[in-house]
């Protein structure tokens, strides 16, 4: 569409329209706090659950069959991303749920997600987890899936393959699976509610994992013998330290890991060797309540995880740069929750880092076992720019985060999420590893806002930590010059985090290969002014940068620009262009795309916050580049 150029008044109206916006949401407590939506395999699952732990409830079922019913495509399908295509595994899993709580098998939508089921190859090609939870439910024969044996805890931190290679959302998932799969529980459907239409063939043992070779599937065969012949002593040790383990980690809120599948596992696990009156049992399924969400045409659907910390720092950063005051009333409110929510305990990110203490910050309201670095660095460029009535807890905070992170950074010079060093390559080839990413090997975006919070404090290239950084991030730019982005999508993501963190600690950003960078963002300029990427870039590289335009995706695009010194390019201008014109009268963004990373290839987030602090955050910074303001 052809858009009329936005003069300063019009983007300071937009800047003031977002702020309003921004500081209404805000949350009693100082937060900021949006949901995040995901995939119907959430909701299928949780009825599953509900029904392997004899906890079912009609009303809620009733909710999540409209709830599912709702996105089904046309084509009989469920999606992983908005708009993206149909997708096997959410398709079962939504069918079986569907025909469990009761819905006709023969109405149109369930003969629609039967034909799509079929044509893609029925039961056999889906994912390990989506055959464990067929499995439950006797629909899938356990000896056929690929085996994760409770006695992994004995195996030292040194070995070649342990429980601490996984990543940290890999591993309570791991511990909890081995208690399930060591006794392979089946919780028998009511009659009539099987799935067996759903097989193309007889139920076989299909690996579909390509990383894993020869060795791996015999180790897999192995370890299916053992099963049947393991000494009963060793299990039972090896039993008792994986849950000891598992109830060591479970949060104040009643989560494992403060997401979704180890949550759902776990309890599994304390089904299973009947500890449904533990205490431990009983939080965790209350502790799901505080994930779900109703709507108000009688849906309920549940987040895969929370992003309060997040939501909270990046809408501090946003204001500030918008104008707010550092002693503004909603920002103090805000640091004094941001401090109240830095981690002070130690967790598994120290078996790696053994000396360091404490300091970073979670994603979620609790998840004190897992604070991640992408938390705290934003949290720390939050704080830092912030005026607080104790300037000394402040900067306490601010000395013990800055410590935690930096500590945190990897051999190969960037930062990962949640662990340091925590790359072997061990994890992904085993058959059991065929859903997204199990390790936590530093990456480009998590790096480029660390770089920015070190520039913040006055680090540059001089300083080891920056510049082991800096080569880092030149080692994997991609030759037509953006970044990946692990955490959002994707080389929109991974360049607009990467080149404000290289201007931050004084790169010279005229080098042709920032240069590069800096031309590939514009290339993908879309006709409207915006920018934008589908997930399906993560499948095929050639797709990077490309998509319909979205607000989000927009202001990553002009958060590059403006950091490579391009604000007063003609795509910048069409870029703020776009952004003013589709700015809703109520100041905030509307967006539909899944914008957000869980694991590339495999699961999407749609962030409710991204629509509206990444606008502000860009155009605020586009304000002050025309010297404006």
């Amino acid at each position: 569409m052809g858009l009329l150029a936005t003069g300063p008044a019009l983007t300071r109206t937009a800047v003031e329209s977002a702020v309003a916006h921004l500081l209404q949401r805000q949350r009693e407590d100082g937060s900021w706090w949006g949901l995040l939506a995901s995939n119907v395999c959430m909701e299928a699952e949780y009825v599953l659950l509900a029904h392997c732990l004899d906890r079912r409830d009609p009303t809620r079922e009733a909710q999540i069959a409209r709830h599912l019913l709702h996105n089904q495509t046309p084509e009989g399908a469920w999606v992983l991303y908005a708009g993206g295509p149909g997708d096997l595994n959410a398709t079962v899993e939504a069918y079986q749920a569907l025909k469990l709580i009761g819905y006709d098998p023969e109405a149109e939508p369930m003969q629609k997600a039967r034909a799509f089921i079929r044509q893609h190859g029925g039961i056999n090609q889906t994912r390990v987890f989506t055959r464990v939870w067929l499995a439950l439910v006797g629909q899938y024969p356990w000896d056929y899936l690929p085996i994760l044996p409770p006695e992994l805890v004995f195996f030292p931190n040194w070995a070649p393959l342990n429980l601490y290679d996984f990543a940290s959302w890999a591993r309570p998932t791991v511990v909890a699976l081995s208690l399930v799969m060591a006794h392979r529980p089946v919780f028998p459907l009511p009659p009539g509610k099987d799935v067996q239409e759903l097989y193309t063939e007889p139920p076989a043992r299909v690996l579909t994992n390509q990383e894993g070779g020869r060795f791996w599937t015999l180790l897999d065969q192995f370890l299916h013998h053992y099963h049947h012949w393991a000494p009963a002593g060793i299990r039972r040790r090896a039993e008792a330290l994986a849950l000891d383990w598992l109830l060591a980690r479970q949060e104040a809120d009643g989560s494992w890991g403060g997401i979704q599948p180890p949550w759902f596992y776990a309890l599994l696990a304390l089904k299973t060797l009947g500890m449904t009156d533990h205490p431990a049992f009983e939080r965790g399924w209350q502790g799901l309540e505080g994930f779900g969400v109703n709507t108000a045409d009688g849906r309920w659907w549940l987040q895969a995880c929370v992003s309060p910390t997040w939501d909270t720092a990046l809408a501090v950063l946003a204001l500030r740069e918008a104008g707010c005051g550092p002693d503004h009333e909603a920002l103090v409110k805000a640091g004094r929750w941001l401090i109240n929510q830095q981690v002070l305990k130690g967790g598994d990110w120290q078996v790696r880092r053994p000396r360091v203490e404490p300091g970073g910050w979670p994603f979620e309201f609790v998840n004190d076992n897992y604070p991640d670095v992408d938390d705290t660095a934003v949290v720390l460029m939050a704080l830092q720019q912030l005026k607080l009535p104790d300037e000394e807890a402040r900067r306490r905070a601010l000395t013990r985060g800055f410590r935690w992170m930096v500590a945190m950074q990897s051999r190969a010079g960037g930062w990962g999420a949640f662990d340091a060093d925590n790359t072997r390559p061990f994890p992904r080839r085993i058959p059991f590893s065929d859903f997204g990413w199990v390790t936590d090997p530093p990456t480009e975006d998590v790096t480029g806002h660390v770089l920015e919070c070190l520039g913040g404090f006055g680090y540059d290239e001089a300083w080891p930590v920056v510049a082991r950084a800096v080569e880092f991030l030149r080692r994997l730019q991609r030759p037509e010059g953006p970044w990946f982005g692990r955490w959002g999508v994707n080389y929109l993501y991974g360049t607009g985090a990467v080149l404000p963190g290289l201007k931050a600690v004084g790169v010279d950003l005229s080098q042709p290969w920032v240069q590069r960078a800096l031309d590939w963002v514009e290339q993908r300029q879309n006709p409207d002014g915006g920018w934008g990427e589908d997930p399906i870039s993560y499948r095929d590289p050639t797709r990077a940068g490309m998509g319909p335009s979205t607000p989000s995706q927009t202001a990553w695009a002009l958060l590059a620009l403006i950091a490579g010194g391009r604000a007063d390019s003609p795509a910048a201008r069409r870029g703020v262009t776009y952004l003013v014109h589709a700015q809703r009268p109520d100041g905030g963004w509307h967006e539909e795309a899944y914008t957000g990373t869980g694991f590339p290839g495999d699961f999407y987030i749609q962030y409710e916050m991204y629509r509206v602090v990444f606008p502000l955050l860009a155009l605020a910074r586009y304000e002050k580049a025309q010297g404006g303001r």
